[in-house]
């Protein structure tokens, strides 16, 4: 975990602004390593790319609800499918939710690498076939699952639909026509839950590599992008 005690010296990912002070910042090197070591709680396994507040304010479990985004230029609502997937089974779910999108869609990568203070950078592939893609991404499944820098979005604009992964190992699904999502999260037995809560909506820590870095660098290539 060198990257994230690097990071924490300074600063902290995704912290609770409004108490401005991180539950991490006081810990010793033993209890970062304790705390960064648990993977699973009760019946939920993390990837590495993330890990809840040390006072475990939110405790992540599997799930989905509805919520809404709304554009702030245009003021349009969006529904969105937001969830959060055991590592067991989340590469397999979010490969089912890019089944509807249809046999060609669009790429974003997300790159928080080389930042400390919560930006990150998009990248754009248009226009690649599906099976393309899924091969590629079957061949990158430990970064995206891994790396708390990285996160990927695909989408249809003609549809227009969206799905994402994005660097806290979370799912969504942008869109209005989404009955066919709900189904494919039920069938990887995500069920409904609108009082779930994320491992967003507390403090949280990111951890990725040197490796990671490089590892999506070669992403990045596979799928034609040059970052």
């Amino acid at each position: 975990m060198g990257f994230l005690k690097k990071f924490l010296k300074s600063n902290y990912r995704d912290g609770d602004a409004s108490h401005g002070i991180s539950c991490f910042r006081d810990l010793s090197e033993q209890q970062l390593d304790e705390h960064m070591s648990v993977a699973r709680y009760g019946d939920f396994t993390l990837t590495d790319a993330v890990r809840p507040s040390y006072n475990l304010e939110v405790l992540p479990r599997t799930g989905f609800r509805h919520e809404w985004y709304v554009d702030q230029e245009s003021g349009a609502r969006i529904p969105v499918l937001m969830s959060s997937v055991s590592r067991e089974r989340l590469f397999d779910t979010f490969l089912s939710l890019l089944d509807p999108l249809g046999e060609t869609v669009d790429v974003v990568l997300e790159t928080s690498h080389d930042k400390s203070n919560g930006e990150h950078t998009d990248l754009y592939r248009e226009q690649i076939d599906m099976p393309v893609l899924q091969s590629i991404l079957y061949d990158f499944e430990d970064l995206l699952m891994d790396d708390g820098c990285c996160g990927i979005a695909v989408l249809n604009p003609r549809k227009p639909m969206e799905v994402q992964m994005d660097e806290h190992k979370l799912l969504f699904v942008y869109g209005h026509e989404n009955a066919e999502y709900e189904w494919a999260l039920s069938d990887n037995r995500v069920k409904c839950d609108e009082g779930i809560r994320f491992i967003t909506e507390a403090e949280h820590v990111h951890s990725s590599s040197d490796e990671f870095q490089e590892r999506f660098e070669q992403l990045c290539y596979q799928l034609g992008i040059d970052d």
